[in-house]
């Protein structure tokens, strides 16, 4: 699993200017792997839908993918007869190591891409990236599960899309409908620091980056589409789920881990609503609350449980510290992730660490309430006990919260001068080098360099031009 992303947070969401026109705003790739025969009409038939509906400039990149037909050759007549089209070719196969590689070089602020058989509907191509345009959301996908999908296809292939669905939610408890619809939009700043996270160069791309971006807290804008099945597709069903398996062992063993830098995807603070001042409450503190006293509650069941069970073998005050123990390790991991919001592996030991001090002070109180119970009575029956305990571990719950906000997990947002204020967010930079021979992409001798197109791609659109 790669770990090796650029240290910058994300830049805020910004809207694009509707008088953009430095740069194509929308690249649209069409991977292919030996598409001679569909590969034109598909590729005109979008430019003339682009051409006629979409208010930007755009780009539409035909990435090819080690084909051994004509299709370069298809492609590189298109590039020379349609000004916005331009032609990669890729020297090994795998639809994500081609987007990855058109995505990772592309100028352009919003990417897309589309299988090139056009089974979507193109009228939910501006729906997809409208969102994307406005700076509302970070990723789009076409959705063939939503309710208002009008999908026609065979029942085989309509059982493995909801069982691969199924599973992605069972396994890496994903909210998106649909991993696999070949229509998905992602904001380029958005792609430079996610994509090298994503290791899947083949069918599992997709579903790798969904899973990744939804983890990361990014926003993923879902359109219903009309979509009818190709039925000549060249897609290996078997093999094709074979790896799609193996990839979801591989990428919720990495997330179980906590292997992946992910908070690297974090937006700058103040970008989210939920980072605004409440009146009179410290920014955060309320919905910390809510996650801290979710996860309190299930702490001090499991605790209980657990002081029961040692209980059986051993005597009140050894119970008590292993329970304790078992649970404010737990609790600390879970309040780490869920209430405070810290992820990956940065200073996990060291918040461990602290946790354990904060676990001797609630230890402490327990004990000592233990202890002062027993002088009391003697011999007390086990349900006083776990009385007592409540009590005491109520009163520790509160210091533990103070404790774990005001020193374990303090808060780290940089501040202005006068320490309210939240520092300015970096602004969007559209323009960024990238190098379309880097052997890590797979790319040898592009047909056309993204960053120096021999054609003006800002001027105005003339349907004349695809002949």
């Amino acid at each position: 699993m790669r770990t090796d992303s650029p240290s910058d947070i994300l830049p805020s969401r910004d809207h694009l200017p509707a008088t953009w026109r430095d740069v194509p705003v929308l690249d649209v790739v069409i991977p292919v792997f030996n598409e001679e025969k569909d590969l034109g009409p598909c590729v005109l038939r979008l430019h003339d839908h682009l051409t006629r509906t979409f208010p930007y400039p755009f780009r539409i990149t035909v990435a090819d993918n080690a084909s051994t037909d004509r299709t370069p050759r298809v492609a590189a007549e298109l590039a020379d007869s349609v000004r916005e089209v331009r032609h990669v070719r890729i020297d090994q196969k795998g639809r994500g190591r081609a987007l990855r590689a058109v995505w990772s070089a592309s100028d352009a602020p919003v990417l897309a891409y589309m299988d090139v058989d056009l089974s979507t509907d193109l009228n939910a191509l501006l729906p997809l990236v409208a969102p994307l345009i406005s700076g509302h959301s970070d990723l789009a996908i076409g959705s063939r599960l939503a309710r208002s999908s009008r999908v026609v296809r065979g029942p085989k292939r309509e059982f493995i899309s909801r069982a691969y669905n199924l599973i992605l939610r069972g396994s890496l408890h994903a909210r998106f409908s649909d991993a696999q619809c070949g229509f998905k939009a992602i904001r380029g700043d958005v792609a430079q620091v996610l994509l090298p996270l994503v290791e899947d160069t083949g069918w599992f791309f997709d579903t790798e980056m969904l899973v990744l971006a939804e983890r990361a807290g990014l926003r993923i804008h879902e359109v219903p589409v009309d979509w009818v099945d190709d039925p000549d597709s060249t897609v290996h069903l078997v093999r094709t789920a074979t790896d799609d398996l193996k990839g979801v062992w591989r990428v919720g063993r990495a997330l179980a881990v906590g292997a992946l830098p992910l908070d690297r995807l974090a937006r700058p603070f103040g970008d989210d609503p939920r980072d605004r001042q409440l009146t009179g409450v410290p920014g955060g503190l309320a919905r910390q609350l809510v996650g801290f006293c979710v996860v309190g509650a299930l702490s001090t069941l499991c605790y209980l449980l657990l002081y029961s069970g040692f209980r059986t073998f051993t005597g009140s005050q050894a119970a008590n510290a292993l329970a304790l123990l078992v649970s404010a390790v737990a609790n600390t991991a879970a309040n780490r992730r869920l209430t405070f919001g810290v992820r990956g592996r940065d200073r996990a030991v060291r918040h461990q660490a602290q946790g354990l001090v904060v676990f001797g002070i609630g230890l402490a109180l327990t004990s000592g309430s233990l202890a002062a119970l027993g002088a009391a009575s003697g011999d007390p029956a086990h349900s006083t006990e776990l009385a007592v305990l409540v009590a005491a571990n109520l009163a520790a719950t509160v210091l533990r919260f103070l404790l774990l906000r005001a020193w374990v997990f303090a808060d780290r947002r940089e501040t202005s001068p006068e320490g309210t204020a939240p520092a300015p967010a970096p602004t969007y930079d559209i323009t960024h080098a990238h190098d379309l021979q880097n052997p890590a992409y797979g790319l040898q001798n592009p047909t056309c360099d993204l960053q120096n197109p021999t054609r003006d791609v800002t001027a105005p659109h003339d349907p004349r031009n695809a002949r």
